[in-house]
């Protein structure tokens, strides 16, 4: 048996940040006011999937400050975020690797399709949202 260990508040804020970062690109790779909304909607079902330290991180807490300026900027924090939220949950809690990607790329997806299907765009960033939480160990 694998011996979940609890996550620090900056640990869990890490989580999150990826998280809700990942959904945030998504959503801002093709903007629009009711689509945002319908967007974040969209993200809150799959979070709300979540279980384990996965949602506890998700689902408590502060939420997490983005930059707002552009989305290269947000990318530059969102990106690492969620490469290192792998490797905090490989590092405490290794059963909730594969929980936390479904749960981020699940959103990202739902924020995507949320309004007219998948842009080209959103595309681009979601596959970028993947190839963060991919990296090898």
């Amino acid at each position: 048996m694998i011996m979940e260990q609890r996550l620090t508040a900056e640990e869990r804020l890490t989580l999150k940040t990826g998280a809700f970062g990942a959904v945030f690109l998504v959503a801002n790779a093709d903007p629009g006011m009711l689509a945002l909304f319908r967007e974040s909607f969209a993200a809150s079902g799959a979070m709300a999937d979540s279980s384990g330290v996965v949602k506890e991180a998700l689902t408590s807490g502060p939420l997490p400050k983005l930059p707002r300026d552009s989305a290269l900027e947000i990318e530059s924090v969102v990106l690492p975020a969620l490469g290192r939220a792998v490797e905090i949950l490989r590092e405490k809690s290794p059963q909730d690797v594969a929980g936390y990607r479904e749960v981020v790329l699940s959103a990202a997806e739902r924020v995507a399709n949320a309004h007219r299907g998948v842009a080209p765009a959103e595309a681009a960033v979601i596959e970028r949202i993947r190839g963060a939480l991919d990296q090898p160990a």
